[in-house]
C-alpha cells in the first residue's frame, strides 16, 4: 500500500486536466518516459507485432492527428520505445570510423568474384580521396620569399631602372614651321566672301 502525505511544498494546480502535448515529437517523447518509468516500477509491458507496425507508423508521422494526443495504448507506447532504443544512435564514433569501415568494405566487394561488382568497387577505391587515381589534379607551386629578399629584388630592378641609356630628345620651337599651319589658320587669300570665283558650269540643251 502507498501512503500518501498530503503537503503545502506543491500548490495544487488550477486545470486538474490531462496535459496534452504541443508536438507530435512530445508526444513521442512522452510515450518513451511512461514506458520507461513503468519498466523500472514493475514488470516490462508485452507488445505484438501490430503494437510495433503501429508504433513505427507514429514514429515515422503516418496518419498522425492535425491537434497532438499523447498516447494511450502501453504497449503502443512500450513499442515505440524499444524502436527508438533500437535505432536512435550513432552507428559510428566519428568520419574516421566510417571512412575506415567503407573502405575495407570495398575492398572486400573488389575480391567478390563477380565482375560487375568488382569493377564498381575499384572505381569507388580509385576515387576514394587518400587513393585519388581517378581524380583530375592541377598542382601550383608557389615560392615563398623573404621580406628582406623581396626588398632587395625591388631595389635591383629600381637601380636597373636609373641606369638605363637615357635618349635625349630636341623639342621642336616651332611647330608650323616643322609640322605646317593648323586647319582654320591657312588664312584667304580673299578678304571679301563676294570676291570668291565659283566655277560655272555650263548645261547643254540637247533639246
Amino acid at each position: 500500500m502507498i501512503e500518501l502525505h498530503a503537503t503545502t511544498e506543491h500548490p495544487i494546480p488550477f486545470d486538474l486536466s490531462d496535459e496534452e502535448p504541443k508536438t507530435h515529437a512530445d508526444s513521442i517523447a512522452i510515450a518513451i518516459n511512461t514506458a520507461d518509468l513503468i519498466a523500472q516500477l514493475g514488470p516490462s509491458i508485452d507488445f505484438s507485432e501490430g503494437d510495433l507496425e503501429a508504433a513505427s507508423k507514429l514514429i515515422l508521422g503516418e496518419n498522425k492527428p492535425a491537434k497532438p494526443k499523447t498516447i494511450a495504448v502501453s504497449a503502443q507506447a512500450q513499442a515505440i520505445s524499444t524502436l527508438v532504443k533500437t535505432f536512435d544512435f550513432n552507428t559510428f564514433a566519428d568520419q574516421l570510423q566510417a571512412r575506415n569501415f567503407i573502405t575495407n568494405r570495398l575492398v572486400e566487394l573488389a575480391n567478390n568474384g563477380d565482375p560487375k561488382v568488382e569493377l564498381k568497387a575499384l572505381e569507388l577505391l580509385g576515387k576514394h580521396s587518400d587513393i585519388g587515381l581517378f581524380t583530375e589534379r592541377s598542382e601550383i607551386t608557389i615560392h615563398h620569399t623573404t621580406s628582406s629578399a623581396l626588398e632587395n629584388s625591388i631595389k635591383e630592378r629600381v637601380k636597373r631602372l636609373l641606369n638605363a641609356d637615357v635618349i635625349d630628345i630636341t623639342p621642336l620651337d616651332d611647330l608650323d614651321a616643322q609640322l605646317g599651319p593648323a586647319d582654320g589658320e591657312t588664312g584667304n587669300k580673299y578678304s571679301d566672301p563676294a570676291e570668291v570665283q565659283i566655277p560655272q558650269t555650263e548645261v547643254q540643251d540637247n533639246g
